[in-house]
C-alpha cells in the first residue's frame, strides 16, 4: 500500500482577516504556525517519515512545511517548490474582502467567483505590480495565469501529479506535500473522480494531515485525516464559516 500525506498551510494573515489571497505572498498568521507544529507532531506520534517533499512558491505553504519539517526531526527533507501547486489566481479580487465584495457585486456572484468550477474572477491587468508575470520566481514561466477557475487549477495541478509525484512513488519515495486550499481540491477531485457540480462542497481545513492510501496503479482505496472525526467535523465548518463572504469583519 502506498501512502500519500496532503496538508494545506495553516491559517494564513489573510485568511483571518477573510481576504481573497490567492498568489499574493501572504504569510502565516500566529495560529496557523501552531497548526503546521501540530501537524507535524502528530505526523511524528503516528510514526510516519517521509524522504521528499513537495509545495508551492508561496510562503504560508514553504512555511507550514519548515515548521512540519521541523516537528518531525526531518529538517534535511530534500524540498521541490513548484508553481503548479500554487493557489488558485484570484485576479482582481485578490486583497479585497469578500463580505466587502458581497456588498458590492450580491451573495451570488461573489459565489459563483468562489465555487463556480469554470468561472473565473475578473482578471488582473498584466501591468499590474501584483501579476505573477512582473514577479522574479515566475521568470521563465510560459503563460502565467491573470486570473483562474477551479477548472484551470486542476489543468496544472494534475499534469503535476502525474509527471512528478507519481514517478516519486514509482520510485518508492515517501512524499508529503504542503499545498493549498484550491490546488489539494484540485488533486482530491482528481484523484476521487469528484463531479464538477459535487467539488464546490468540498473545504479542506487548514494545517490538518490527510492521508490517501493508493494501490500499485496510484489510484486511491481509501483516504482519512489524522485527527479524530470530531475535530475535523469542527475544523472544517470552521473553514466553510470563514470562507463565506458574508461573514463579519
Amino acid at each position: 500500500m502506498v501512502q500519500v500525506v496532503l496538508i494545506r498551510h495553516g491559517q494564513s494573515v489573510w485568511n483571518l482577516e477573510n481576504r481573497f489571497t490567492g498568489w499574493v505572498d501572504v504569510d502565516l498568521s500566529e495560529r496557523g504556525m501552531q497548526e503546521a507544529r501540530a501537524a507535524g507532531k502528530g505526523l511524528r506520534d503516528a510514526g510516519y517519515r517521509f524522504d521528499i517533499a513537495f509545495t508551492s512558491l508561496l510562503k504560508r505553504s514553504i512555511r507550514t512545511l519548515w515548521l512540519t519539517m521541523e516537528q518531525l526531526d526531518q529538517m534535511w527533507l530534500p524540498v521541490i517548490n513548484d508553481w503548479r501547486l500554487n493557489e488558485r489566481h484570484y485576479g482582481a479580487l485578490q486583497g479585497l474582502n469578500k463580505r466587502d465584495m458581497t456588498e458590492k457585486h450580491g451573495a451570488e456572484q461573489v459565489h459563483q467567483w468562489r465555487r463556480g468550477y469554470a468561472v473565473r474572477p475578473p482578471a488582473l491587468a498584466e501591468n499590474d505590480p501584483m501579476h505573477p508575470k512582473n514577479d522574479p520566481r515566475y521568470t521563465g514561466i510560459n503563460q502565467l495565469p491573470s486570473t483562474e477557475s477551479l477548472a484551470d487549477t486542476v489543468q496544472r495541478v494534475v499534469p503535476f501529479w502525474n509527471d512528478t509525484i507519481v514517478p516519486a512513488l514509482k520510485q518508492d519515495r515517501h512524499p508529503l506535500i504542503i499545498a493549498h486550499g484550491n490546488s489539494i481540491r484540485a488533486l482530491v477531485k482528481h484523484l476521487d473522480g469528484i463531479d464538477d457540480d459535487a467539488i464546490a462542497e468540498l473545504n479542506i481545513p487548514t494545517g490538518q494531515p490527510l492521508i490517501y492510501e493508493l494501490d500499485q496503479n496510484f489510484n486511491p482505496v481509501n483516504h482519512f485525516y489524522l485527527a479524530d472525526p470530531e475535530e475535523i467535523a469542527a475544523a472544517v465548518k470552521e473553514v466553510s464559516e470563514q470562507s463565506s463572504p458574508t461573514r463579519k469583519h
